[in-house]
């Protein structure tokens, strides 16, 4: 396995700084940027594109805390984690919340496609802007659960790096609840995001 830390001369850990990360990426990948090899023979084109597509998968992967956590606890456990189902109790309600929304919406959804009628079309263009209102009102109760969880991930980092290796061993289950809590919010947010498009059409 690809260890993408290592590629981008990083340490392996749950945080990194997204700006940070970004000005090394981008150092790292500069001469082997397809822009900057026209020039070149094939065989160096060929090793800068393949040199470059590392690199930039490497930094999408840890960009990402769902990727890079997974990442890494690849590397800690020796394989993925199990996929568990079972959504928290403290996320419950706002699965709940969140599943009934977007089941409304896409059922006005359905409707709006289904009409004709230019008159109809703009009385459903109003009822279209107050579902998007209530898909951003979740969308920002999201983006306060991403905050919540960045900041137990910065938490957990701060353990991680001073802890010695066995201590570490007792850091991976609460960084694979945290990989699952962040799936949830990638799924959740891409579900709001996507009704969101939907409904601006």
């Amino acid at each position: 396995m690809t260890d993408n830390f290592a590629l981008l001369n990083e340490p392996r850990r749950p945080w990194l700084d997204a700006d940070l990360l970004k000005q090394k990426f981008r150092a790292l990948s500069a001469n082997a940027h397809p822009d900057r090899i026209h020039s070149a023979s094939e065989s160096d084109k060929t090793a800068a594109t393949k040199k470059f597509t590392e690199l930039n998968a490497a930094y999408h992967c840890l960009l990402e805390p769902k990727s890079r956590l997974l990442h890494l606890l690849e590397f800690e456990l020796g394989a993925k984690p199990k996929d568990i189902q079972t959504i928290p109790t403290a996320l419950a309600d706002l699965f709940a919340e969140i599943a009934a929304v977007c089941h409304q919406a896409d059922s006005f959804l359905a409707e709006k496609s289904s009409v004709t009628s230019p008159l109809l079309q703009v009385q459903l263009f109003e009822r279209g802007q107050e579902w998007v209102e209530k898909l951003k009102v979740l969308h920002k109760k999201l983006n306060g659960l991403r905050e919540q969880l960045t900041g137990e991930l910065k938490s957990l980092d701060a353990q991680w790096v001073s802890a010695d290796a066995a201590s570490r061993r007792d850091i991976l289950p609460k960084l694979e609840e945290l990989y699952r809590r962040f799936g949830y919010f990638n799924r959740w947010n891409g579900q709001i995001q996507e009704r969101s498009v939907q409904l601006s059409f």
